[in-house]
């Protein structure tokens, strides 16, 4: 079975940094989407980066302080998370679907990943 596994979530400052970790097993890495989601309270589920073995995503409220990588080896995605900001507070969820060839900008779509982490939270003291 596939499964996905976050870590890396706690309180930060804003302006701090955190990595969010997501351990991926039952699926190769190289054949599916992996993406990072978030969502606030009171808010949808928003995409925040995707990574496919030839491209990235990121949301425009994030590119030049998030970065996402891969480690094939590890089996494991990361979000370096740089800069955070109140308005990134969230439970951050990791998703895989499989890498059918379509524009990395469709990885937006929450409701084409069929398998889900637990989340884990990112919290930023105010």
């Amino acid at each position: 079975q596939v499964q996905l596994v976050e870590s890396g979530g706690g309180l930060v400052q804003p302006g701090g940094s955190l990595r969010l970790s997501c351990a991926v097993s039952g699926i190769k890495l190289d054949f599916n989407i992996i993406a990072w989601f978030r969502q606030a309270p009171g808010k949808e589920r928003e995409a925040v980066s995707c990574s496919s073995s030839s491209g990235e995503y990121y949301t425009d409220s994030v590119k030049g302080r998030f970065t996402i990588s891969r480690d094939n080896a590890k089996k494991t995605v990361y979000l370096q998370m740089n800069g955070l900001k109140p308005e990134d507070a969230g439970i951050y969820y990791c998703a895989a679907q499989p890498n059918l060839l379509r524009p990395i900008g469709e990885c937006v779509q929450a409701n084409k990943y069929p398998t889900w982490g637990q989340g884990t939270q990112v919290a930023l003291s105010s």
